[in-house]
């Protein structure tokens, strides 16, 4: 895991020296190695976090044996050693960097296609002075750039391109209200106008300073996969084989590795499949709370126990984190609603000697793990009351506030307001926010973007009516799991220079679980086809039980311990020209107040946005 910078221009100016602030500014991805390349054309950055080969062989950017070809990756490929046995070169290190590079030399684009991992990575060809740059298919690894006529730079992290100067610190209007609906920024845009994402299991080539191509080389459920004449017995080994294969794929490293067990089925699930691969303790991490409401810290212990690994507990009290919430927003690399909790646990783990751990992380996606789940499947199967006048909808709507009220009303409401039954709109709706009576409120009318919804996209990959759960799951990735869940882990893990590794999202475990029909995993119990093909692996108390979700006391800190120094930042950002201040300052009374139409998830990611802004010297 590391860190990378490429600055590709036609511009007379100090690339060296732009290139060496760059790497500077994302030393935390990579501290045990920094270094670049130039040449007339372009600059090469990167830091290394060395997980294999730890020789100074390992560092980038590296050559190729014939010095035409220089490559700078971030990330791993699990199944290089498998490649390495099709590849006629003459290897000099252990890496998996120098197979990607054989791979190249050998496949060319088409060497993605070979590779089992998560990468973002970029090739030089010093004779064709052409660039390729890629990502991995689920868009573990991250890859942000910038580019006018003559000037294409990429890297790891935004701040790292907001560190050259090259590009003006200006608020993306449509980003920002993206953010407002859904506490972040859907790929391939970002909060900052002029930096976009590279969008996952793509790659670009340029030559000449222009692209030449853009491609697309994968798509979930993409590759057929024949299990219509399986039994479920059939079906739930076949699961847990190809789970445990993903995981063991995962497990080599030349570094001290462990888990993060939050005391849930997904991590549990690693803890559990990990020991059984294992000859050694697994050393596993989990935070607890005083407060019993928001700690499953006995279920981690319970399965800690069974699996007997070497487990350290990390009790966080409200003080403690005061004083760690401004270093974890220090370390935000695009702001999102989530992120703190990953950032501590990252921390302490970091700090026991480990490099490299395993994350339950894609669990809940693909196996229907959330309640909106079951609400998008309910609303699909009864699709006739969306597609009713609007006179009858507007009667139940207002029932529904009468009687119920709250936040979970006021967005049944909404559902009710679409003019006929939409999946995109229903899926979108249940991960907003704030809504968009609410948006509209707080953005000035210039400012308010009422078409948000239509840039973001959700393709239906083709997914047939028995299959509608993965058509939900799909959606999960290209959003929230994509855009909030996998940036934050990398963000805020990285901050400490931990590389984390998801063996839920192996995109041949992905392909699989997504071929498989609704009825074999609808949720009418949490999680019923994995938990059943684990086959006994965990004790009964940590699944059957109500999901709690890796989370900490936001409501009760914002309003008491985080009071001040969240009341300073929304007063802070109800300045800015984009708000109607009044109604900003509105929003915080009434959480405070205990609104029920105001929770913590609402406020919370604005006071990270104002943060994020202050500390970017973002004045726009």
């Amino acid at each position: 895991m590391c860190g990378i910078n490429i600055l590709y221009t036609s511009k007379s100016i100090d690339r060296d020296g732009i290139i060496k602030k760059m790497n500077h500014s994302i030393s935390h991805r990579g501290p045990d190695n920094s270094d670049f390349y130039s040449d007339d054309y372009i600059s090469l950055g990167h830091t290394r976090l060395s997980i294999v080969d730890l020789s100074n062989n390992g560092n980038q950017p590296m050559f190729s044996s014939n010095e035409r070809y220089i490559i700078v990756f971030n990330g791993e490929i699990y199944n290089f050693n498998e490649l390495k046995s099709q590849l006629n070169y003459d290897f000099t290190t252990k890496t998996d960097t120098e197979v990607v590079l054989a791979s190249y030399l050998k496949w060319g684009k088409e060497c993605v296609n070979y590779f089992n991992g998560m990468f973002a990575f970029a090739i030089w060809d010093k004779f064709k002075k052409e660039l390729f740059v890629t990502r991995d298919r689920l868009g573990i690894k991250p890859l942000y750039y910038y580019y006018d006529e003559s000037t294409f730079i990429f890297s790891s992290e935004i701040r790292s391109i907001l560190r050259t100067n090259l590009v003006d610190k200006k608020i993306c209007v449509q980003g920002l209200n993206e953010y407002l609906k859904f506490q972040t920024v859907n790929c391939p845009n970002t909060i900052i106008k002029d930096i976009k994402v590279l969008e996952p299991a793509s790659f670009v080539f340029f030559r000449d300073f222009k692209l030449l191509n853009k491609s697309t080389y994968w798509s979930p459920n993409k590759k057929s996969i024949d299990i219509n004449g399986y039994s479920y017995d059939k079906l739930k080994n076949k699961v847990l084989h190809e789970l445990t294969n993903s995981v063991e794929l995962r497990m080599f490293s030349d570094v001290d590795s462990g888990a993060f067990l939050s005391g849930g089925v997904d991590s549990s699930t690693m803890v559990g499949l990990m020991s059984k691969l294992s000859k050694r303790k697994i050393k596993t991490f989990n935070i607890s709370f005083d407060d019993k409401e928001y700690s499953e810290s006995k279920y981690a212990r319970l399965v800690s126990k069974q699996f007997n690994t070497d487990h350290t507990e990390i009790n966080l009290k409200p003080e403690d984190f005061l004083n760690y919430i401004p270093n974890a927003l220090n370390d935000m690399d695009h702001p999102s609603g989530d992120g703190p909790n990953s950032w501590v646990v990252s921390k302490f783990t970091k700090e026991q000697g480990v490099k490299m751990v395993f994350s339950g992380l894609g669990g809940d996606e693909l196996f229907a793990g959330y309640k909106s789940f079951e609400r998008l499947k309910t609303l699909n199967d009864f699709k006739f009351i969306q597609n009713t006048p609007r006179f009858f909808k507007n009667i139940i709507g207002k029932g529904f506030n009468t009687f119920g009220g709250g936040l979970e009303a006021a967005k049944i409401e909404s559902l009710l307001k679409i003019k006929k039954y939409n999946f995109k709109e229903n899926y979108l709706l249940t991960r907003q926010s704030l809504l968009d009576l609410q948006l509209n409120k707080i953005l000035k009318p210039i400012y308010y973007n009422n078409i948000v919804n239509d840039r973001i996209l959700i393709n239906d990959y083709g997914f047939d009516k028995s299959h509608f759960l993965s058509k939900v799951s799909t959606a999960e990735f290209e959003t929230y799991m994509s855009n909030v869940l996998l940036r934050d882990t990398d963000q805020m893990s990285m901050a400490h220079g931990l590389e984390v590794r998801v063996p839920f999202l192996d995109h041949n475990f992905v392909d699989l679980i997504l071929a498989i029909n609704d009825k074999n995993k609808y949720p009418k119990t949490t999680k019923k086809l994995l938990i059943d093909s684990l086959q006994g692996l965990l004790p009964k108390e940590v699944y059957d039980r109500p999901k709690m979700g890796f989370t900490f006391p936001w409501e009760k800190w914002l309003k008491n311990e985080l009071f001040e120094f969240s009341d300073n930042l929304i007063k802070s950002l109800s300045r800015r020209k984009y708000f109607n201040q009044r109604e900003i300052e509105n929003l915080w009374v009434n959480f405070c107040n205990g609104s029920s139409l105001v929770s913590f998830s609402r406020l919370w990611p604005l006071i990270v946005l104002e943060y994020w802004l202050l500390n970017n010297e973002i004045d726009d």
